[in-house]
């Protein structure tokens, strides 16, 4: 019936808030979008500049995908707590 402080302190740390996982979801989001749409412009940007079709929009694709997972995977280590 009565609980100590820590026992409280220990529900209250567990219990995350609905507001936690929703930035954690937009964070991702703009990550995962954010990175592929710049890589998407800068590889249109650099066929248009060196006149190579679709070879550095493939590329810029990529490497944006790769950012965004990379600083997705990045984020969620932050927000677990996983820290290196």
């Amino acid at each position: 019936m009565f609980q100590s402080q820590a026992e409280r302190s220990l529900r209250v740390k567990q219990a995350k808030p609905p507001l936690y996982a929703m930035a954690l979801m937009s964070g991702i989001l703009g990550q995962l979008a954010g990175a592929t749409i710049c890589g998407v412009f800068l590889g249109k940007w650099l066929d248009n500049l060196f006149q190579t079709a679709p070879l550095c929009l493939i590329l810029g694709l990529f490497l944006g995908l790769g950012t965004g997972i990379f600083g997705m995977m990045t984020l969620i280590r932050k927000y677990s707590g996983e820290e290196r």
